[in-house]
């Protein structure tokens, strides 16, 4: 039986110094979007991999075509194998702009109290990801300062473009493949349900999307000398768009719920027993009427249904003053959020047919896609690595909660595609850090537990070792 007990009593008792090795990579403006701080981010990659080696991980900063990643592995328990896991994090954070916003230097970390008598950790990356991994590494370094080793086999990989499109990361996982395939992956860059409530994610939604462009008439017209016999591009655009769903919410293109899966019951009553208040969530944003899918509330809309979204719509005049004109041509960008197995090269393809299908003979219609789209990622509720993670939480927490994500994380796709690896997406943020925004925070609580939530997790994971 593996002694948790010893290395949760290290993480209490070196919280301080855990918090500064915190606030010395927060000091790093690692800005990656910017090449003025390129310098910064490689300083934040090899202090990281310097680090990593001192606690006996094989690391190295390996260089890419933008910023580096930071690679590093540590085997398992002598005498056993499997599980190896992969832990995924980010050093590179968000500008700061605007800097007038901010209460005190960006970089220049502080723990500050609030009215409520809690505790917070403020400064860039606090919480999106750098107090993220460190709480991973500070349970490695709890392990290894009192046990010698860690509970089972891991390799990290930290990457530093992450906040500027991580341009270097799937060509990086192509090359290093072998060396960074594993059991599975674990993702800290996700929220907590609540202060209270850690999550467990268990799905992503995916994403395809573009721009179509209607034409009618061959140039503007007056609506004095044209309206009535001539085509509006504007009119017919609007009336193709308004038939993407029909009158119970429900998306009208063809085949678009293949591969649309309904939630299990376990999740189904993991997701009643939030407590969530689909009420308060649309008065928060000024709205009383939900409008999505019928038969389906709020939660599992957004975390389990697909979606077809107006982005944006355009044509026409649209300046100061009036001017009474039929146009030549309209534009929209639409975007889909995917779920299950749905193909996004498909659900664009049916989108294009849908349009192609309503127009007139003399009007045409031409279409730009984002790219190839990404499908969802989901992760088996009952699977073993997930339900190891959520043991220790609930020891740690007594409660824990699947949850979802409406939108979608790049890497988690990137692991599935490249590594076929399943992710186990934990982390201990908060919906009110302000990541990307001034005054980004982290509870101190948050940092403190995650740390001792990695220590269990750690022994979970290594407890499914055979000998």
């Amino acid at each position: 039986m593996t002694d948790t007990q010893t290395p949760l009593d290290y993480a209490d008792a070196h919280i301080d110094d855990s918090i500064e090795r915190l606030f010395a990579l927060m000091r790093i403006p690692s800005i990656s979007t910017d090449p003025t701080y390129a310098d910064a981010c490689a300083r934040a990659a090899e202090v990281l991999a310097y680090e990593l080696t001192t606690l006996g991980f094989d690391a190295r900063v390996a260089q890419t075509p933008g910023h580096p990643m930071v690679v590093a592995h540590h085997d398992g328990p002598e005498g056993k194998r499997g599980p190896h896991a992969l832990f995924y994090g980010h050093y590179d954070v968000q500008p700061v702009d605007p800097l007038e916003l901010w209460k005190r230097d960006p970089f220049d970390p502080a723990i500050e109290t609030r009215e409520d008598g809690a505790r917070q950790i403020v400064g860039r990356g606090a919480s999106d990801d750098k107090g993220q991994l460190r709480t991973f590494v500070e349970a490695c370094r709890a392990w290894k300062e009192t046990a010698g080793r860690l509970p089972c086999k891991v390799t990290i990989l930290f990457e530093g473009e992450e906040e500027s499109g991580s341009t270097s990361l799937e060509p990086f996982l192509h090359e290093h493949a072998a060396e960074l395939k594993a059991d599975f992956a674990l993702i800290c860059d996700t929220l907590m349900w609540d202060t209270e409530t850690p999550g467990l994610t268990i799905g992503l939604r995916g994403m395809a999307g573009g721009q179509v462009t209607v034409r009618g008439p061959k140039r503007d017209l007056h609506s004095g000398l044209y309206g009535g016999p001539a085509r509006n591009p504007i009119q017919l655009l609007s009336g193709i768009l308004a038939e993407l769903k029909d009158t119970d919410g429900r998306v009208t293109l063809a085949g678009f719920y293949d591969g649309v899966p309904e939630i299990s019951e376990t999740v189904r009553a993991s997701w009643d027993a939030l407590g969530f208040d689909d009420g308060e969530f649309l008065a928060e944003i000024g709205l009383s009427v939900p409008a999505g899918e019928a038969g389906y509330d709020v939660l599992e809309q957004v975390w389990a249904r697909p979606t077809a979204e107006i982005n944006g719509i355009w044509g026409g005049y649209t300046g100061e003053g009036f001017k009474t004109v039929i146009p030549a041509e309209a534009h929209a960008k639409i975007s889909f959020r995917l779920v299950g197995t749905q193909d996004p090269g498909q659900v664009w393809a049916a989108f294009e047919e849908h349009v192609r299908s309503r127009l007139p003979a003399d009007c045409s219609a031409e279409f730009e896609s984002r790219g190839p789209g990404s499908p969802a990622v989901s992760v088996a509720s009952d699977s073993a690595p997930l339900t190891a993670t959520r043991k220790a939480l609930d020891a740690e927490w007594g409660k824990s909660a699947l949850i979802g994500c409406g939108g979608g994380i790049p890497v988690v796709t990137s692991i599935a595609q490249i590594l076929e690896m399943d992710t186990v997406m934990v982390g201990f943020a908060l919906a009110d850090d302000n990541i990307h925004s001034p005054n980004e925070k982290y509870d101190l609580k948050s940092f403190h537990k995650g740390i001792r939530s990695w220590v269990r997790i750690l022994a979970e994971v290594g407890a499914m070792a055979k000998a």
